[in-house]
């Protein structure tokens, strides 16, 4: 299975479920790992024929800095089917980091999810 990913996609939104965070923006952290068939872009060398990250990462961050949820998980959930409809991807993994959650104890939380059906 080739895969195409995105890496430290950084993008602010109003995240949280305490009082303090309804009223500011914090930085969340996305990395995707996309199942997709790179052999005809490949054999052409065009970009029509691929998953084009550049389009997924504008997308994400057009979306995602415009929602307002309470739970990263709520929020990967919906990440994950917007990428699956809107480019077609089969099947994805998902990495969301909330930097500096846990100050005292961890650099980043966050969760990771599998959504779709991988191919060989």
């Amino acid at each position: 299975m080739d895969q195409v990913f995105i890496r430290g996609l950084e993008v602010e939104t109003v995240i949280g479920v305490y009082d303090w965070e309804r009223g500011i923006r914090q930085r969340l952290l996305f990395d995707l790992d996309m199942a997709w068939d790179i052999r005809a872009a490949a054999a052409q060398d065009d970009l029509s024929l691929t998953l084009d990250y550049a389009a997924v990462s504008q997308r994400l961050l057009t979306y995602v800095s415009a929602t307002d949820f309470e739970l990263i998980e709520s929020l990967a959930e919906r990440v994950a089917a917007l990428v699956m409809s809107e480019f077609s991807v089969p099947w994805l993994r998902l990495t969301v980091t909330k930097p500096g959650a846990v100050k005292e104890a961890a650099g980043g939380v966050g969760v990771v999810i599998e959504r779709g059906t991988r191919s060989a």
